[in-house]
């Protein structure tokens, strides 16, 4: 967990089961999200979608763990979780990968942890690996 600047506390956001967003979030620190959000983050820390959570658009993050909905393109700089209740369609491209059993993941995966790949960011569609958990 990242440190606020002036050193006090963990930098931690959340959004609340039953709100909805769109836009663009950008934070220092961490985010969890547990309502519905359309748009795009960029976390320099940890995004966590709870188990109601649903998120569609683009994930830009140190790390991210999904519970609930994502539908989206995911650059994570260090490990990508799905939980076994995870439902994710869209492209991730991150190091490490961590699929649950139960977990449904539609879409393709690059994992890569190459400074030069992550900083070219995909577009829509990782080419060459597909992985997909039942």
């Amino acid at each position: 967990m990242k440190k606020s600047t002036n050193g006090d506390a963990p930098m931690r956001n959340m959004m609340a089961r039953g709100t909805r967003l769109s836009g663009d979030i950008d934070t220092e620190g961490d985010i969890r999200i547990d309502g519905h959000f359309t748009g795009k983050i960029n976390a320099r820390g940890k995004v966590v979608i709870g188990a109601e959570g649903y998120v569609e658009g683009q994930v830009d993050c140190k790390s991210i763990d999904v519970s609930g909905r994502l539908k989206a393109t995911v650059v994570a700089e260090e490990i990508t979780v799905l939980k076994s209740t995870a439902r994710v369609e869209g492209d991730i491209l991150t190091p490490k990968i961590s699929i649950e059993p139960g977990a449904v993941f539609e879409g393709h995966c690059k994992m890569d942890s190459s400074e030069k790949q992550l900083d070219e960011k995909p577009k829509r569609h990782i080419q060459k690996s597909e992985a997909r958990s039942a």
